[in-house]
Order: C-alpha cells, then sequence, then structure tokens
C-alpha cells in the first residue's frame, strides 16, 4: 500500500474517532445530569482507575500500557469538562 492509502486509511480511522468520543461525550453528560441530580461528586477517582485498569489490560497493542493509560485519562478529563460545561454552563 501507498503512503497516500494509509493516510486516507488512518483519516477514515480518525472520522469513526471523533464520531465515538463525541458518542462517549454525550454518555458522559447524561451521567452528568444523574450525578447531579443524586447529589454525587463529577470526579470519581475509583471508577476511572477501573477504566483505566480494564483498558490497559485489554488493549491487545502495538500501543504501550503507557500510551494507553496517557490517551484515556486524556479523554476522560475532557469528557468531564464537557460534562462540567453543558450542565453548568461555563467554561
Amino acid at each position: 500500500m501507498s503512503i497516500e492509502s494509509w493516510r486516507k486509511k488512518i483519516d477514515r480511522i480518525d472520522d469513526q474517532i471523533l464520531i465515538l468520543l463525541n458518542i462517549r461525550a454525550s454518555c458522559a453528560i447524561e451521567i452528568g445530569k444523574l450525578k447531579r441530580s443524586q447529589n454525587i461528586p463529577v470526579y470519581s477517582p475509583e471508577r476511572e482507575k477501573e477504566i483505566l485498569d480494564r483498558l490497559v489490560v485489554n488493549s491487545p497493542g502495538p500501543m504501550t500500557q503507557h500510551s494507553i493509560k496517557t490517551l484515556f485519562e486524556r479523554i476522560i478529563d475532557e469528557s468531564r469538562r464537557t460534562e462540567r460545561i453543558t450542565i453548568e454552563g461555563n467554561e
């Protein structure tokens, strides 16, 4: 396969990742609404650890465990920020 073919493949994958990240953020917003209505804190370190541990263990590679953890920490942080902005209305 040529470089251009590989790049097009990556572009298609990026488009799919973008859709999935936005779906994930929408889910986080709904969870945030439920947490707010039940007076539960937005940040749940135990839940975050469960997510990260599960993803690191289940990753087939070639990304390293460190890379997976770092990437998903960022995704979780941004989901939490989006949740706050949507629910509280400020950035």
